[in-house]
């Protein structure tokens, strides 16, 4: 007598009733732009005329050849560093102090460092707009009552400095994340694993960097994933700050579709930009979780 095999609780049939809803609003809303962007890539159109030109590869040809989209995928790699490996390290180094002991305030300090990562974009470049501004910002305003006159710049209209200060923004806004999610890694940490160090006579460096980190895994690949994709999809913080200028300093690909599209009604280029950059968010997420998966296979 054969024995058929049933899924414990209710019907499969069930479960995907269950997801049709988010499915349907996901195909709808997500699915098929994404697909009508990559098809619009292969045509030349001004997103007026009703008139659609078949063209091919050549917006990606143009792309490739072109300074502008060189230029903004370099600042957006550049962005990394500012939106993933410095609020990574921020992040670690306030979870390793917060986390660990209790400490008077705690809930409040964890609340206030989080902060930034729930504001608008919009809100938070407003605000460092005005924080920067050469004449009457709070940051040139207090250099100068300190008698430092020497260090006060042109935060964003400076061609060296705009990138790194529109960066130092995004590191603001990204660090809270990263503690909040270490935080939460570092509770289920066995307390013993940390006691048995210290018997073995391993300072607080050595624990962390022995311990903690190892612990912290599962946790460090989703926030380098989610900080990557938001440095390369960085567009609202550009956009309000600095217009991509002084320039291209600050261009980004985000920027780039907005102005091809919209201002020079080129909505195949603007495509073609926006599918090669779907990819390489794919590919750079993709691998590194494999490569977090390896690790946690050979741990």
């Amino acid at each position: 007598m054969q024995v058929q095999h049933r899924w414990p609780g209710e019907s499969r049939f069930h479960g995907w009733l269950y997801i049709l809803p988010g499915l349907v609003i996901y195909l709808i809303f997500v699915f098929y732009p994404i697909l009508e962007t990559i098809r619009t890539s292969f045509y030349q159109w001004d997103g007026f005329s009703s008139n659609r030109t078949f063209i091919g590869l050549e917006n990606y040809v143009s792309l490739i050849n072109d300074s502008q989209f060189l230029q903004a995928l370099l600042n957006n790699l550049t962005f990394i560093i500012f939106y993933s490996i410095i609020p990574i390290l921020i992040g670690l180094a306030l979870a390793s102090l917060l986390g660990r002991r209790p400490m008077p305030g705690m809930t409040f300090f964890r609340a206030g460092l989080f902060l930034p990562q729930i504001l608008s974009m919009v809100v938070v470049g407003v605000t460092w707009r005005w924080i920067f501004n050469p004449v009457f910002g709070p940051l040139n305003m207090g250099l100068r009552s300190l008698g430092l006159d020497a260090l006060t710049q042109s935060w964003l209209g400076d061609f060296n400095l705009a990138l790194p200060s529109v960066g130092s923004i995004g590191t603001w806004v990204q660090y809270g994340f990263c503690m909040i999610l270490f935080l939460a890694g570092m509770q289920r940490i066995p307390e013993d694993q940390y006691e048995a160090a210290e018997l073995d006579g391993a300072n607080g460096l050595k624990q962390f960097l022995y311990i903690t980190i190892p612990n912290l895994r599962a946790e460090l690949g989703v926030a380098l994933v989610t900080t990557m994709i938001a440095a390369m999809r960085v567009f609202d913080l550009v956009f309000v700050t600095t217009r991509g200028g002084p320039g291209d300093s600050t261009l980004v690909t985000g920027f780039l579709v907005y102005r091809s599209a919209f201002q020079q009604n080129r909505i195949g280029f603007a495509a073609a930009v926006a599918t090669v950059m779907t990819v390489i968010i794919f590919v750079i997420s993709v691998s590194i979780l494999r490569l977090q998966s390896r690790a946690e296979e050979e741990k």
